[in-house]
């Protein structure tokens, strides 16, 4: 479609689309999607797009389920649009159903094959779940805008409580995702499970566990796309208020498990730490990767005093309890723990951090008694403790996993269509398929071998036989190419004298 014919569509659709929508104006984007359709392939990425084994990602197939999904994608995309304009349901079926809209193409035929009923409950659907993505996000007009709402997030998330074992480790993989978000720009951002394991330091099963048990809970995190092959799921992150998910979070230990032993003494009818903390999430980002705040070694509770004690030097260990969220025998505990490595130091009751306690140098304290070595960098705390090298198996294990799954990923383009069989008689009729294995003259070598389109050079794995045909040469092959002629030759015979 040329530019001019482009203009005039959108010129002639202008007044259509203000009657529809209201007084709000759909951006062009959005009237290009409704009018032309996907033509960049944008919501066909991932959709049913696959990868092969060169690492080059193929065109879509043209199966059924695929262009359903693809339309489907359209179809929420132009509903997201039409909620953020003011629009309603009413004015989105008009849109959808419009015969000369490309974008509706997907309704429509499921207008034709199921009727106008099913249609009408799909379209209904599709704007409640855009109804409630709308009300959940933020528009972002500019790349200002967008690190404004990043650094509101980041403000809400250094003040918020996260009490328990489970609560500081959704922080840390909260903070991995805003890690990337900043990376990425804005609150919506792509990555894997393995990836933000390993930049938050927890295994995949543990940030299985927060994901379900608190962020997803809490609404701090949406998962929006499943990622598929090398593409990592897309995410969004939220403030933690959505409504209907509720403010109590399921944590391992809400509250302190010091409770007086008499009802006399009066019971604390409130949690132990303070409603409100107050931590440097930058320095736990920073840190928490590090082998020396392994489960087994420091831990998630010496990142957050130390995140709390470089926001606010000098506390005492009742105003840690707060500042840090961490419960107050933790504290005490996790403080000793620290002075013994010479991270941290007290003058009568208060505490601060040490010189040099962020790249992990201690300091030996002169009015103690400590005869524990201070410490000489995290890698030497974390040996210490016995978990140096755990973010480099974790690594290594994610890596071998990524090769494992990519190869059965290769293997699995390879596999041949599944073969399509007919009774006869009580017998099955193989029903050959057309041999897709005669390639151009330009892509054969003198030798017998094939030439690459691409590079110009002799591909290894593949070669070309005597009468034409391209067969590819791996271990998996238990036929020779004479029998899977012959093969192909008796079926070509039983399906022509049957049919």
């Amino acid at each position: 479609m040329t530019d001019s014919t482009h203009h005039a569509l959108s010129q002639r659709n202008s007044t259509a689309f203000r009657g529809i929508v209201g007084r709000a104006q759909l951006p062009s984007a959005a009237t290009d999607l409704i009018l032309l359709g996907d033509l960049t392939g944008r919501y066909a990425t991932g959709s049913y797009s696959r990868l092969a084994s060169d690492r080059r990602t193929v065109t879509p197939r043209g199966d059924r389920q695929g262009a359903a999904e693809h339309g489907h994608r359209i179809t929420a995309a132009i509903a997201c649009h039409v909620a953020r304009a003011g629009g309603t349901i009413d004015q989105l079926t008009q849109l959808l159903l419009h015969p000369e809209h490309e974008g509706g193409r997907h309704t429509r035929n499921i207008a034709l094959r199921s009727g106008q009923t099913r249609a009408l409950d799909y379209i209904r659907r599709v704007w409640n779940s855009a109804s409630d993505a709308i009300s959940t996000t933020i528009a972002l007009s500019s790349r200002h805008d967008a690190y404004e709402v990043l650094a509101a997030l980041r403000d809400r998330i250094e003040t918020t409580p996260w009490r328990g074992e489970r609560g500081r480790t959704a922080l840390r993989v909260l903070r991995a995702h805003l890690n990337f978000a900043e990376i990425a720009g804005g609150p919506l951002h792509h990555a894997s499970e393995r990836q933000t394991a390993e930049e938050a330091g927890v295994s995949r099963t543990t940030l299985r566990a927060v994901y379900e048990t608190v962020l997803r809970p809490r609404g701090w995190l949406r998962r929006l796309r499943v990622g598929h092959g090398r593409e990592g799921s897309t995410w969004y992150l939220s403030d933690g208020s959505i409504p209907g998910h509720g403010g109590a979070a399921l944590l391992s230990r809400f509250r302190t498990t010091q409770f007086p032993p008499a009802p006399a003494l009066e019971e604390w009818t409130t949690p132990e730490t303070a409603t409100t903390a107050d931590i440097d999430s930058t320095v736990l980002g920073q840190l928490m990767g590090h082998d020396a705040f392994a489960h087994h070694a420091l831990g998630s509770a010496a990142l957050l005093i130390i995140s709390a004690l470089y926001q606010h030097p000098h506390q005492t260990a009742a105003e840690l309890v707060g500042t840090s969220s961490v419960s107050r025998a933790t504290t005490y505990r996790t403080l000793k723990r620290l002075a013994d490595h010479g991270l941290v130091q007290h003058t009568g009751e208060t505490w601060t951090l040490a010189p040099r306690a962020l790249e992990g140098f201690g300091i030996r304290l002169p009015d103690t008694d400590n005869v524990h070595t201070p410490a000489q960098g995290w890698d030497k705390v974390a040996e210490q403790h016995g978990t140096w090298g755990v973010a480099a198996q974790r690594k290594a294990l994610h890596t071998a996993e990524r090769a494992a799954y990519q190869e059965a990923l290769d293997r699995f383009a390879e596999h041949r269509r599944r073969a399509v069989v007919i009774v006869r008689d009580g017998r099955q009729v193989l029903v050959p398929m057309p041999r897709p294995d005669e390639i151009p003259p330009a892509w054969l070598a003198p030798d017998g071998r094939v030439l690459d389109p691409v590079t110009g050079r002799p591909a290894a794995d593949w070669r070309v036989a005597t009468d034409g045909r391209l067969i590819l040469i791996t271990p998996s092959d238990q036929r020779s190419y004479d029998e899977l002629a012959a093969a192909h030759a008796e079926a070509l015979s039983e399906w022509e004298s049957v049919a």
